[in-house]
């Protein structure tokens, strides 16, 4: 693949995920627990990971957690913080389990994704306000994460199938690999 359409894939990828992750901040949250949310700025980080591996993938997520900040007028604080770390921590998760782990479907990866982005914002929480009390939180979120994370694997898992039967996946994946 050339170098420009590398670069037009990644811009689209992380101006995908940044509009999912400012429109989702728009949303009223759907759940009982504050800061639980639906992930979908996710697909594009997932979308990255598959096609690209682990630095593509901490590249969309890096950049769509800066640009969404910026737009979200959140930047450097402690919820972009944690954010980001959430986001750095899932991406490595999946592009693991992705490149070394290939029973997990890719389902299964997003919800790895999701459970592993809570904990990342976890861990940074705690170091933030120095305590781990934090961590009783932790049950809600992880029971959060499976339903949020098998949505977006679904979604993803969606895209890939529809890709497949156009005959785009096939066509244009050894390009993009």
């Amino acid at each position: 693949m050339s170098n420009t359409r590398k670069l037009v894939f990644f811009s689209l990828l992380v101006a995908l995920g940044t509009t999912l992750h400012v429109a989702e901040g728009m949303i009223p949250n759907p759940f009982p627990l504050p800061g639980v949310k639906l992930g979908l700025a996710n697909i594009a980080t997932l979308i990255a990971v598959y096609f690209y591996g682990l630095r593509g993938g901490l590249v969309v997520a890096v950049l769509r957690v800066v640009l969404g900040s910026l737009i979200g007028g959140v930047f450097l604080s402690p919820g972009f913080l944690m954010s980001l770390s959430g986001a750095i921590f899932s991406t490595v998760v999946m592009a693991c389990l992705l490149g070394y782990a290939p029973c997990f479907s890719i389902k299964g990866v997003s919800v790895a994704g999701a459970v592993s982005h809570n904990i990342g914002q976890l861990l940074a929480a705690a170091l933030l306000v120095q305590s781990q009390s934090i961590f009783y939180y932790l049950p809600f979120l992880l029971l959060a994460a499976i339903p949020t994370g098998l949505v977006t694997g679904h979604l993803f898992d969606a895209l890939l199938i529809r890709l497949d039967k156009s005959g785009i996946l096939h066509k244009y994946k050894e390009r993009l690999i």
